[in-house]
């Protein structure tokens, strides 16, 4: 049985790790560097690394952060923010990213995930979605959560994976930060729609929450957090041993 990866994410702006509730009231964390290394060395399958804001500020990634950061870990790197073009794939990936998260690009220029994934192959394409429900319909949304696309979710990620995301990180805005679990009911949309394996993204606050989404939802691949792991409420070595005893593969 293939086990379930526990993923720390790091969301990055100005050069340091900043967590917010609902993508709002952004609070300064720790040094990426420092971060990215202790996850490495504790226990963590693989690691996300988001710059926040590069979408909503036209800019490029920060690569020196990245740089030093990939130097670090030893553990798969996902890599994503202001990803608009193929030339952004080769640079992210040069500075030691396994694999590259695409969200807003992707929605500027639905062609970026196809071209990306013929010239890097599937395995490298990650597609990153932050989801909130409007009116009762499950929207898209862009630049960090600022900007509604009005497109409907399902569809869009079901698009994305036919034209070659290997990959889809799902995350609730209406979850985010709030502690309360995952949105089960988004995530079962998706792992629906799609084959590809799919990460659970937004609403952890205590081990069991990871615990509740395994069972629920066997087809989900992976859960994703930040701010239990930052600040040191849930040890990921402690979460891996109580999914064990749970009979939860997981890599210890």
């Amino acid at each position: 049985m293939i086990t379930k990866r526990i993923i720390p994410c790091l969301d990055v702006r100005d050069g340091r790790v900043v967590k917010g509730v609902q993508f709002q009231g952004l609070g300064d964390v720790a040094s990426p560097v420092e971060l990215a290394q202790y996850y490495s060395e504790n226990g963590a399958d693989e690691l996300v690394f988001y710059d926040i804001t590069a979408s909503a500020e036209g800019r490029a990634l920060f690569t020196d952060i990245l740089t030093e950061t990939a130097r670090t870990v030893f553990i798969p790197l996902t890599v994503g923010g202001g990803i608009n073009t193929t030339a952004d794939f080769d640079r992210v990936l040069k500075c030691g990213a396994d694999k590259v998260s695409v969200n807003s690009g992707a929605i500027r220029d639905p062609s970026l995930v196809g071209k990306a994934a013929k010239l890097y192959g599937d395995q490298c394409v990650v597609l990153s979605v932050d989801v909130k429900r409007v009116d009762g319909v499950f929207r898209i949304f862009a630049k960090g959560g600022r900007e509604n696309t009005g497109m409907e979710a399902i569809e869009w990620i079901r698009r994305c994976v036919g034209d070659g995301a290997g990959e889809v990180v799902v995350n609730s805005m209406d979850t985010d930060g709030v502690r309360q679990g995952f949105d089960l009911e988004l995530l079962e949309k998706v792992c629906e729609a799609v084959r590809v394996p799919v990460i659970a993204s937004g609403g952890a606050g205590r081990m069991e929450d990871f615990l509740t989404l395994f069972r629920t939802l066997p087809g989900v691949d992976a859960g994703l957090a930040a701010s239990i792991f930052h600040f040191g409420e849930v040890k990921i070595e402690e979460l891996k041993r109580l999914m064990r005893a749970n009979g939860i593969p997981a890599r210890i």
